[in-house]
């Protein structure tokens, strides 16, 4: 039961962010223009990969030159191609957005979520680590997703089980994410980051899974990214880490 309230709890957290910014409507603007760059990159590399699929399916399978039905094998293969890159667009958004927009969101989580004995860092000083937390994020999403990807073709299981599994695995690690700035201004480390929300799995659950389904809707992640980065930096402040000594775990 305990359980439920927490995941009821992380929704509602996500849209505490969106209450925020549409109070704030100078910063959710302010937040929306690393999310439109991202965006920008993400469809210009779909338009390519999809005007390219069926060339880039012949290219995979030369094996099937001589099958009867090669062109039919290929157009399927080149659509299965064309939805893992959305696929991958989607679980990827956030970390691109966020490598982008660094300096605009750690202003956006600083004005959510004040700590004046914080020591701020330089943008460039962090995003290398940034970056590294990032591909190794990516990694294990890739470790979950991908088994999730090839049972999705198994009967029944491949159309109940997987997309809940799916939303569950990518809501977390979405929620990884989202909580990185907020985290590492209270001086935590990756380690130390995954641990406290492992701690409280049904509210970063219920944060990242809403969070995963709007990202779903194609511009719906672009004017939601602000508000989610807003609605992360109150999940930590007022459920997570309420009484956090930012300097307790300084990050090496």
């Amino acid at each position: 039961m305990r359980s439920l309230r927490d995941f009821t709890s992380g929704v509602g957290f996500f849209f505490q962010g969106l209450g925020w910014v549409a109070r704030h409507g100078r910063w959710w603007l302010f937040g929306l223009i690393p999310a439109l760059i991202a965006f920008a990159v993400y469809v210009a590399a779909l338009i390519l990969l999809g005007t390219h699929a069926t060339d880039l399916a012949a290219f995979l399978t030369p094996f099937a030159e001589s099958w009867g039905w090669r062109d039919l094998f290929r157009t399927m293969v080149g659509i299965l191609l064309f939805l893992g890159g959305l696929a991958l667009a989607v679980l990827t958004f956030t970390a691109l957005t966020l490598a982008i927009g660094e300096p605009f969101y750690e202003r956006l989580s600083a004005e959510v979520d004040p700590l004046p004995d914080a020591e701020e860092q330089p943008w460039w000083r962090t995003l290398p680590r940034s970056l590294r937390d990032s591909l190794i994020t990516l990694f294990y999403v890739l470790l979950f997703t991908i088994p999730l990807f090839f049972l999705g073709f198994v009967p029944v299981v491949g159309q109940t089980v997987v997309p809940v599994l799916g939303a569950l695995v990518s809501g977390f690690f979405l929620t990884v994410e989202l909580t990185t700035l907020v985290l590492e201004r209270r001086g935590m480390a990756r380690k130390q980051r995954f641990a406290l929300l492992r701690a409280d799995k049904a509210s970063a659950l219920g944060f990242g899974v809403v969070g995963f389904l709007l990202f779903l809707v194609p511009f719906v992640a672009v004017i939601a990214m602000p508000a989610a980065v807003a609605g992360a930096a109150l999940l930590v402040r007022t459920h997570l880490t309420p009484t956090h000594n930012p300097h307790s775990h300084p990050i090496p």
